[in-house]
């Protein structure tokens, strides 16, 4: 059916023939081959041809590994926004929600890898998959879907730079105002000075030889999290002493930055892609319900216990709350900018090569050092310039969950479900359609009201030196 298979890469060359819903008559909702006839049964599993596949061990570390980074040092600014309670409940919820929009997406690009005979899809490809193989009407609409997917996918992590660069700037100024107070920079200063030696680091293009910041950014944040938790669990005040319920208006916050923090929906594809045994993905236990089980468990703790200790001032990233003059505490932050300048890295590598992906056959082979120098230096300075225009990490975070993360790990999938079982059957009395729009309503809320409090704090926080002069009054609107 027009396709190519070479290293375990796949080409889709006649991805928009029907011809295969016929070669696959009473389409079945799983990968069971039971009651079709030999010849028409078509296993994506066993056709996937993986140079290196990964071990269900393997697999679960990955997972993990994109799951568990600096948003977990954000969740005891999230409890803040929602109460201890309500921030208990909210993160076993949300952390459910997430985790069954991850199994919607795998699942279906399981399913629709069988009516396209493609042994495996990423991302953008399920979603393209799910509209070509779905209601007649939207079928035209599976080249857009896929591209906007990729676009989206590549903001995401840029703006996931975004955030990096306030977390190195944030933490180094921590620790450089205490042992140089003669010489106090702003974070926008610090900002800047990320700039030099990330353009330089970024300008690897091997994945291998980034392996070697992967490892110390791993080794680097797990001695951060180990000294971070010693001090959260000393001297414990009561739970007693915290809001257990914050004002309804906060919630917005408390769900996006839940979201940017738990959300790995750009990473799933790959890990389940590049499995040895991928049946053991999905199902229970399985390589998803374990790793979000220990993500949601490890979230939860950390931000509970996080609020309990620091309370209403606790800030973006809870090691910006460890004490001053103690020198594992300055440590931990030190060795946190470092991990998250090397994670920076193997960040920008994913957008790079979606950008390059999209330009590299415009351009002259002559001219592709030149091209890629460019647009890694400019991708650079647009990150640092951004976080230096608006330096303030717990909105930074809020936002980008907001904006991109709730929609492409919340929204994106509920859609991509219900188009895909649109004429399939959605179960009884449509529960399967109800269900995605309550998904789709909580993405839409995070959306828009959690954008809408992010950029309230952050012209607050940003416009309110002005706004005095410009009104006339002493004390200002805000």
């Amino acid at each position: 059916m027009g396709r190519e298979e070479k290293k375990g890469a796949i080409v889709l060359e006649n991805f928009n023939s029907t011809a295969n819903l016929t070669a696959n008559p009473g389409f079945q909702s799983s990968l069971s081959l039971a009651g079709v006839a030999p010849e028409k049964a078509y296993d994506p599993f066993q056709h996937r041809q993986v140079e290196h596949p990964n071990s269900t061990l393997g697999s679960l570390a990955h997972l993990l590994k994109s799951s568990l980074g600096s948003g977990i040092l954000a969740m005891p600014a999230a409890f803040r926004n929602a109460g201890l309670a309500a921030g208990a409940l909210g993160t076993l919820l949300l952390g459910f929600i997430c985790t069954h929009c991850v199994y919607v997406l795998v699942k279906t690009s399981q399913e629709v890898c069988v009516e396209a005979r493609a042994p495996s899809m990423g991302f953008a490809e399920t979603c393209g998959a799910a509209f070509q193989f779905g209601p007649r009407r939207l079928r035209p609409w599976a080249g857009f879907v896929r591209t906007f997917i990729d676009y989206a996918l590549t903001c995401t992590y840029l703006a996931a730079l975004c955030v990096y660069v306030v977390f190195i700037a944030e933490n180094f100024k921590e620790v450089l105002d205490e042992y140089i107070p003669e010489y106090k920079l702003t974070v926008e200063v610090y900002c800047a000075l990320t700039l030099v030696p990330l353009v330089l680091i970024c300008q690897i293009r091997n994945l291998k030889y980034l392996v070697p910041f992967s490892a110390a950014a791993n080794a680097l944040l797990v001695v951060c999290f180990a000294i971070t938790m010693y001090y959260l669990f000393t001297d414990l005040p009561s739970p007693a002493d915290r809001e257990m319920v914050a004002s309804v208006t906060q919630w917005p916050l408390f769900i996006s930055t839940v979201i940017f923090a738990m959300e790995g929906i750009g990473v799933v594809m790959p890990v389940e892609n590049e499995m040895a045994k991928p049946q053991h993905f999905l199902g229970c236990p399985g390589v998803l319900n374990v790793a979000m089980t220990i993500v949601i468990s490890l979230y939860g703790l950390v931000g509970f216990f996080g609020y309990i200790k620091y309370g209403d001032d606790v800030r973006g990233s809870v090691t910006l709350n460890l004490p001053q003059d103690e020198i594992p505490a300055q440590a931990a932050k030190i060795l946190m900018a470092v991990a998250i300048l090397f994670t920076y890295t193997l960040q920008f590598y994913v957008p790079m090569e979606m950008i390059w992906r999209q330009l590299g056959d415009k351009v002259s082979a002559r001219y592709h050092n030149v091209t890629q120098v460019s647009i890694r230096t400019a991708a650079v300075v647009g990150s640092v310039a951004l976080a230096a225009a608006f330096p303030d990490l717990e909105l930074f975070i809020s936002l980008c969950g907001a904006i991109f993360l709730s929609t492409l790990g919340l929204l994106t999938p509920a859609v991509v479900d219900s188009v895909h079982r649109w004429e399939r059957g959605l179960g009884r009395f449509h529960w399967i359609l109800w269900k995605n729009i309550l998904v789709g309503v909580l993405s839409l809320t995070a959306l828009f009201a959690g954008s809408y409090v992010s950029i309230r704090g952050i012209v607050d926080r940003f416009g309110e030196p002005a706004l005095p002069e410009l009104s006339g009054n002493s004390t200002g609107s805000l």
